[in-house]
């Protein structure tokens, strides 16, 4: 199934998700209507809130990110990031922030460029409950904290300076308004 994206200016992004029982039925499906979903709306992350539903899950494909990795390996690693996080925590994050520019389907027409740390360790849940501890650097930990931020309550933008955010104001009560149309379907003001 796919699910309308959820729009810029719904509470339901600013809402911190509630973990989720990883190895429930209800759950299994919820995760292939994400990932259909995203690859739908051509996305490269999608977090449950996205989709209005405040659980702590998302899920991940860097592969179109692979043609523009800086080496064989890179791209490698991209191309084989297409991955379920359920109830995930970030452990640590290290190294000097570098920006690189975000844009999220729940905010289309925009991006930005965003600074994050380029290496995190995580811990997360499989789909058949087991725990696992895990390190991403590049590309792929920016994807992953991206995501992660959305079952937050965050939005990349609240990691954008105040005059940033204060230029994008019109644009973004725009797409608040329902004043966008992108390809794909969006859901405005889900409480």
């Amino acid at each position: 199934m796919v699910y309308p994206i959820v729009a810029y200016g719904s509470p339901v992004l600013k809402r911190v998700a509630q973990e989720v029982d990883a190895t429930a039925e209800e759950t299994k499906q919820f995760i292939e209507d994400l990932f259909e979903t995203m690859y739908a709306s051509k996305g490269v992350g999608l977090a449950a809130p996205q989709v209005g539903v405040s659980w702590r899950i998302f899920v991940v494909d860097g592969s179109p990110f692979a043609e523009d990795a800086e080496n064989d390996q890179e791209a490698e690693v991209l191309k084989n990031f297409k991955r379920v996080f359920v109830n995930p925590t970030i452990l640590e994050e290290s190294g000097e922030l570098w920006g690189f520019e975000e844009g999220c389907l729940s905010i289309p027409d925009i991006h930005e460029t965003v600074k994050r740390k380029p290496s995190i360790v995580i811990e997360s849940q499989l789909p058949d409950g087991t725990w696992v501890e895990e390190s991403f650097t590049g590309l792929p930990a920016r994807i992953f904290q991206h995501e992660y931020d959305h079952i937050e309550g965050m939005l990349f933008l609240d990691r954008l300076t105040p005059l940033k955010r204060r230029m994008l104001q019109g644009r973004l009560k725009d797409i608040a308004s329902g004043k966008v149309n992108p390809f794909y379907r969006l859901k405005f003001d889900v409480k």
